[in-house]
């Protein structure tokens, strides 16, 4: 028996949220719908021109973690903090939300970068635009996984952003080697079309080594260069599972001749901040918990559909109660 049902590695990011209009995003030179690394300063005068905003402890899998979490399963996260005020917040509240982190903040006196935050603008049509400063999560390296924490994992979940920078990837590969070889099932979700671009070879070899993928549609047509559906071929070929999410149409999930088409269905989102994330969350409920592919499909779109509804990256409904009410527990 393991310790953790779940365990994730990466970006440890405070999201600072603010609603804005088109017209600001223009003013601010902020590009719409898409998530920017910046520079610290950019990042500073970005945060002095927010309006109120909301700080939430984020981070792609730090979210899908919180998901969890909500859903009662064991998990622990990964990450590295700065022991400044974001810091502290961010370590307090993820356990506070049940999830152990692991790494302890880094003390003041050893100098270098301030925890990681990300400036979200919502505008009106429920679209998010994240101007991220990767701070001291950059830093995040093959000495801040423990075995002992990676390898008591029954399921790891890695993000791609994690090679975006050279030590990450380290980091990445040692939580993967940890967990496969105590007998874990380590997966990926592919982050970006853009972070695809960037590491299409790493990526390709991923898929074919990792137990599974976890990507939206021009994610998979990225990583293939190819249209959705010979992409999905050739992932089905390469991969153990493969998760396709299509932006508010049905939900594909293929394993060896297993195929399984979820349809999802459609609302109008409050703020998509966190959709992925929230998606990957009751798929891997399901996964972990060894529910059948169309079941942790549908907990998937069920949890997404709920994280749309409100402002903000993490479930404020019991989505175990939600999953009971439509029978898939």
């Amino acid at each position: 028996m393991k310790k953790y049902q779940v365990v994730g590695i990466g970006n440890a990011i405070v999201d600072v949220i603010s609603r804005c209009d088109d017209a600001f995003l223009s003013k601010m030179g902020i590009e719409k719908g898409i998530m920017q690394l910046v520079e610290q300063d950019r990042g500073e005068h970005l945060y002095d021109n927010m309006a109120d905003h909301l700080r939430i402890p984020g981070g792609s899998v730090a979210n899908t973690l919180a998901g969890l979490g909500n859903l009662g399963l064991s998990t622990a996260f990964i990450g590295r903090v700065r022991a400044d005020a974001l810091g502290r917040f961010y370590a307090d509240e993820m356990a506070r939300d049940g999830t152990d982190f692991v790494n302890p903040p880094v003390d003041l006196r050893q100098g270098g970068l301030p925890t990681s935050r990300s400036m979200i603008f919502v505008t009106p049509d429920g679209e998010r635009s994240m101007n991220t400063y990767l701070g001291i999560s950059s830093e995040l390296g093959p000495d801040d996984v423990s075995d002992d924490v990676a390898g008591q994992a029954e399921v790891l979940f890695l993000e791609g952003y994690l090679y975006d920078k050279p030590q990450g990837k380290e980091a990445f590969q040692a939580a993967a080697r940890a967990c496969r070889a105590a007998g874990g099932r380590a997966g990926i979700a592919l982050s970006d079309p853009f972070c695809v671009d960037r590491h299409r070879d790493d990526f390709r070899r991923l898929v074919k080594e990792l137990d599974y993928v976890i990507g939206n549609q021009h994610e998979w047509e990225s990583l293939y260069q190819a249209d959705l559906g010979n992409a999905l071929e050739q992932a089905a070929a390469d991969a153990g599972l493969v998760v396709c999410t299509r932006s508010g149409h049905d939900v594909v999930l293929v394993r060896g001749d297993e195929q399984a088409i979820v349809p999802v269905t459609e609302i109008t989102p409050v703020d998509a901040t966190g959709a992925g994330d929230q998606f990957a969350a009751g798929f891997l409920y399901g996964y972990a918990t060894g529910a059948p592919l169309d079941v942790s499909g549908r907990m998937g779109c069920l949890t997404a559909a709920e994280v749309i509804t409100h402002l903000g990256a993490r479930p404020e409904t019991d989505m175990k109660a939600r999953f009971e009410q439509a029978g898939l527990i």
